[in-house]
This record gives C-alpha cells, sequence and structure tokens, in this order.
C-alpha cells in the first residue's frame, strides 16, 4: 500500500538520555521558539522546512518538562500537539517519555468486530472517584456482566474537571484531572489482562471553546463551512495539508502510545472535505496500514446521520473504509416504540413497521422522504453486513441531551427494561450499551461543564435551552455549570444490588451469555434475518440462521396480550422469556415447547428467545 500523503510526526518527542525533539505546524509565523519554563528555564530558536513545519532537537530537556510555544517572540502558547496540560488548557504542555511505561499486554491480539459487546461510560461520572483508576476498580464487573469492550467518551484535555469531552481543545492530551496520560495507560492495560478492548472517542469536527489556541499557529479552522460550533475544521481549504496530517497523525497516535483498539469517530456528518481524498478515507489507509504491521485489526467507528452508504463500502469500491457506525435509526425506532414520543427528530419514528424495516434493512431512511429533515434521506446498505452497525436503547447523546437526563429506566416500566434489553443485545447488529442501563440506573445523566469564562458559560446555557425548545420544554433546563448537575450524574454502584435493578441486571447477563453462545446470533449475512410484524397489534418476531441453526425471537410492544401466525415448520425449545417470575414477570404463558400447531399467545411487553430443535 502507498500513501500519498504528507506525513510528519509533531509534539514533543523524547528521544531518551534528557533529548527531546519539538516540531509545530505553523506556516504563517515568522519565528518559533520553544520556551522551556521549568525545570531550567530558556528560550530554543527552531528552524522552518519549507512546508512551515519549525522544529528543534534540545539536549537537558528530561521527562516532565514544561514548555510552551513562542510565536513571534510576543505569544506564549502551550503546544497544539501536547500531550499532557498538567495545569490545565491554560496552562504549559509538559513532555512526556511514553517509553517509560512497561505495557503487559504483547500477546493482545484485540477483538474482532463481530464479537463485540460494547460499554460506553464517561469517566468522570462512572465511579466515585471520577478516574481512570476508578474505572479500572469495576472492570471486574463488566466483565462478569459479559462486556468485552469498552468505549470511553472523549479524554482530550478540555477545560476544568467536569465536562462531557466534546469541548477538548488537546486532542493528544489526556484530561489532566482523570489521571493524565499515565491513567490512561494503567487503564488500557489491565482491560487488555482482562480481554476487554478499549474504544477511544475522538472529535475530529471542531475544537473547543475555552483554551483553543492553534489559529495562532495556523489556518486550522475555515469560513467556507459552519458547523454547530462554528467555524469548520480546515480539511480542504489553503493549507489543509497541515491540518489533515495534524488529525491524522492523531489517530495512529492513540493506537500507538495507547494501544486503543479503535476509535469512535464523534459527528463525521460535520466534517467538511470536498477534496479529491476524503480525510476519513485518509485516515482509514493510514489505520489499515498500521494494522498491517501490527497485525491485528483498529476498528474505526463513526457516528453519522447522513445513512451514506459510503461511509462504510472499502475504498476500492468509492467507499471511505470504514468499519461500522452507529446506528441512530435503530435507537429511535425502538425508543419511540416503547415511548410513544413524536417531538422533535423522533417526528420522523415509530411503530412496528419501522423497527422491522430497521431490523431487516439497518436503516430506516434509506432515500425515502423525512418529515423531520422536510427532504428525502439516506441511502441503501443492503451490501453491507450487519456487523457494520452499532445498535443500542440509550447512549450518551439519547440521554443526555433531554433537558432531564432522563435514561429509558425513568421513561418506561421494568417489562419494558427488558424487552429493550432483548431488542438490542440480540438484534442483528453489534450490541452497545450505555453505563448502568445493564441494572437500570436511575440516575440522570445531564449535560455539564467547567468553564471558567462567565460569558462561555451563559452562551452555552443560552445553546442548550434552544435545542430543549424543539422538545416542547417550557421550564428551565439544569445549570450545566453547576457543580450539581455533574454529581447528579454520578452512577450509584449500590442499586445494582437492589431489588428489580439486581434482576435487570441477571437479565442482561443471560442475554450476552446467549449471544455469545448460540452461533446464529453471530451470523451478520444479509440473507440470515428474517422479520415478520404486525403494526397495529405491535408484535413482532424475527428469525435468525447459520446453516442448519435457527433462533426465534419474539416480541410484544403492546399493552396487549398478542397472538402470533403460525410459525415456521419447526420444533422450537425456549431459552429466555421476560415475562418469566424467575425475572420479576407477571407469570409466563408461552409455551416451554413449539411446534407448527401451537397457538403463540405473547403477553404484554413480553421478550422471548427459542432454539430450533435438531
Amino acid at each position: 500500500m502507498t500513501l500519498f500523503f504528507c506525513q510528519m510526526r509533531i509534539g514533543a518527542h523524547y528521544l531518551g538520555n534528557d533529548t527531546c525533539e519539538f516540531r509545530v505546524w505553523a506556516p504563517l509565523v515568522e519565528t518559533v521558539a520553544v520556551k522551556i519554563i521549568a525545570p531550567q528555564p530558556r528560550l530554543l530558536e527552531m528552524k522552518q522546512d519549507e512546508r512551515g513545519y519549525w522544529e528543534v532537537i534540545a539536549a537537558a530537556i528530561p521527562p516532565g518538562t514544561l514548555y510552551q510555544y513562542q510565536l513571534d517572540g510576543i505569544k506564549d502558547r502551550p503546544d497544539p500537539a501536547s500531550a499532557s496540560q498538567p495545569d490545565g488548557v491554560h496552562g504549559p504542555s509538559e513532555v512526556v517519555y511514553h517509553q517509560a511505561f512497561t505495557w503487559s499486554d504483547g500477546n493482545w491480539q484485540n477483538i474482532a468486530l463481530e464479537k463485540l459487546i460494547i460499554y460506553e461510560l464517561h469517566v468522570g461520572t462512572f465511579s466515585e472517584s471520577g478516574t481512570f483508576d476508578g474505572v479500572i476498580a469495576h472492570l471486574g464487573d463488566l466483565e462478569d456482566l459479559g462486556i468485552n469492550c469498552i468505549e470511553i467518551m472523549p479524554v482530550a484535555q478540555f477545560p476544568g474537571t467536569r465536562n462531557w469531552g466534546y469541548d477538548g481543545v488537546y486532542h493528544y492530551g489526556v484530561q489532566n484531572s482523570y489521571g493524565g496520560p499515565l491513567g490512561l495507560k494503567k487503564l488500557v492495560d489491565a482491560c487488555h489482562q482482562r480481554g476487554i478492548a478499549v474504544i477511544l472517542d475522538v472529535v475530529y469536527n471542531h475544537f473547543g471553546p475555552e483554551g483553543n489556541y492553534t489559529q495562532d499557529f495556523g489556518p486550522y479552522l475555515t469560513e467556507k463551512y459552519q458547523t454547530p460550533w462554528g467555524s469548520a475544521i480546515n480539511f480542504d481549504d489553503a493549507y489543509s495539508y497541515g491540518v489533515r496530517n495534524f488529525f491524522r497523525e492523531n489517530a495512529l497516535y492513540w493506537l500507538r502510545e495507547y494501544h486503543v483498539d479503535g476509535l469512535r469517530l464523534d459527528a463525521i456528518h460535520t466534517i467538511y472535505d470536498l477534496g479529491a481524498k476524503h480525510i476519513l478515507e485518509e485516515i482509514s489507509e493510514s489505520v489499515e496500514e498500521y494494522a498491517l504491521n501490527q497485525g491485528r485489526p483498529f476498528h474505526l467507528i463513526p457516528e453519522s446521520d447522513l445513512n451514506d452508504v459510503r461511509v462504510l463500502r472499502p475504498r476500492n469500491q468509492g467507499g471511505y473504509g470504514l468499519n461500522a457506525q452507529w446506528s441512530d435509526d435503530f435507537h429511535h425506532s425502538l425508543h419511540t416504540l416503547l415511548t410513544g414520543e413524536k417531538e422533535g427528530y423522533y417526528l420522523d419514528f415509530g411503530g412496528c413497521a419501522q423497527f422491522a424495516q430497521v431490523c431487516q434493512d439497518s436503516f430506516a431512511y434509506t432515500g425515502n422522504y423525512s418529515h423531520h429533515r422536510r427532504r428525502y434521506h439516506g441511502s441503501s446498505v443492503s451490501d453491507r453486513p450487519f456487523s457494520q452497525f452499532v445498535v443500542y436503547a440509550q447512549n450518551h447523546d439519547q440521554v443526555g441531551n433531554r433537558m432531564r437526563g432522563e435514561r429509558l429506566s425513568e421513561l418506561v416500566c421494568f417489562e419494558a427494561l427488558k424487552l429493550a434489553a432483548g431488542a438490542v443485545i440480540l438484534a442483528p447488529g453489534i450490541p452497545m450499551l450505555f453505563m448502568g442501563e445493564e441494572y437500570g440506573e436511575k440516575a440522570p445523566f445531564l449535560y455539564f461543564i467547567s468553564h471558567s469564562d462567565p460569558e462561555l458559560v451563559k452562551a452555552v446555557q443560552q445553546g442548550r435551552a434552544r435545542e430543549y425548545a424543539e422538545f416542547q420544554h417550557e421550564e428551565e433546563p439544569p445549570n450545566p455549570a453547576s457543580v450539581e448537575t455533574f454529581e447528579s450524574s454520578r452512577l450509584d454502584w449500590s442499586q445494582r444490588d437492589q431489588g428489580e435493578q439486581k434482576i435487570l441486571l441477571q437479565f442482561y447477563q443471560r442475554l450476552i451469555e446467549l449471544r455469545k453462545n448460540l452461533s446464529p446470533l453471530t451470523n451478520y449475512d444479509r440473507d440470515s434475518v428474517k422479520v415478520y410484524y404486525e403494526d397495529t397489534a405491535q408484535w413482532l418476531y424475527l428469525t435468525r440462521t447459520k446453516g442448519a441453526e435457527s433462533v426465534l425471537i419474539l416480541m410484544n410492544f403492546s399493552q396487549s396480550t398478542v397472538q402470533l401466525p403460525q410459525i415456521t415448520a419447526v420444533n422450537w425449545k425456549k431459552r429466555l422469556d421476560s415475562a418469566s417470575k424467575a425475572y420479576l414477570g407477571p407469570g409466563s404463558t408461552l409455551s416451554d415447547h413449539l411446534n407448527p400447531d401451537s397457538q403463540i399467545e405473547i403477553p404484554p411487553l413480553t421478550f422471548a428467545v427459542y432454539e430450533a430443535q435438531r
């Protein structure tokens, strides 16, 4: 494979023997120097090459050295590619010796995309300490649940200590309040020791609003396009080669220096690039080459509301070559079916017929008309396997972008929670849970920040209020800058040992066990799934097959018992029934065995699984 783009390592790279190489891209600046702040203050002049990269190799620079770049002799700025900001976004950068960490994952080979069971978490609210060490303390709980992959919301250095992470301004840095570079490495290493992969959420569509000094170095932004966060990142305008290199190298940096197993790419529909080779294609190409060199796969999983098959198609078929994507259509269809909500973007969703379509086709919108968007939307993905779609009933966006941050546990009854669990874990696709979902966490997950600029805080509050207006909320939203807003979003781990929540956790464990052990549930061929439904009565069943093996999944989304037509000429044995009293259900009325003559009546809000008898 030949890569036809400029590759340049940037940032501070410790070379050993207290020697460090500094390199920064600043094509429009007249002079650049490294200003060493501690332990031995001095100024190091840098030389510029023909593409605008400034560099110097200096002695007497031990790990932990604090530095900034001095631009044109007057501006002192942190390194845009800083690996560590120990004093926050406005303070100096720190030299990090990545090779000093002793990894114990030399035999780690990653987990195949098709086998992933993903658990999304936010470091700050996942544990009492809100740190990487706090996550490590609960890895055994996730392992017992059956999770084999955690997806960490962004950890790139953001202002303050309370943030979702999407306001990061140092894309190479690791949040100091979480534990910094060392803490993240310890977490990844601990995950690999338990057979758990790590996907890191990265933000390549914008910089956060506080502490972003990149524009002082070069044209990282362009006025050609606007995003919800302001001017777009410059991927196709003048000088874009330096910006493209910054983000392409960032993707490799996380894989190389932190051993993460994949990246979740935030909101790629706000990445604008009309160049001949899209930046996402370029990143995909770079990661694939790195994977070949390492002898193991790495996963690129974007969030996209484009419903565009090009995101997933291989590069040799005109696509970007990304491995999978989040499926909001699955979430929206399931959520509206369970809750009946129709405000905002939920206007386009609802009904058993649509959920059946998503189970069969992965997208609800494949070129048909969207009333919410007021245009035709999407393309068919019938040539892509189900394994390229991550499905979920909850995630940080769909919970946290609600004004009150309510989880599904606050919106539907216990029987509906079990139904949602089954729909996700055994769906055609890669299942993902949002932290606390497995036991029905009651605490909200709200939007929170800790910016230091009062005017910026006010602007954020006003912006969120405008977003909530679409969902017809009249009261004032919680203050995102309040410590209480953040603290109220923290998981309460004691809940998982109590009453219904303990039983729900056991139900999830059983579902994951079935997913791993029934081979049809990990067959992702398009022709392996058949879906049958009745929209008015709100029942749905699907069959999943692999060779001679078959699984039957029954779902009743209505509040009434429904009768199904006769099912295919196979004898079936029941493997799971959400109505069972063992799972605090009303009591099962479904037979343990079904045959072609069986009359099948499903109780309200029930989920059941059968396996074909040979």
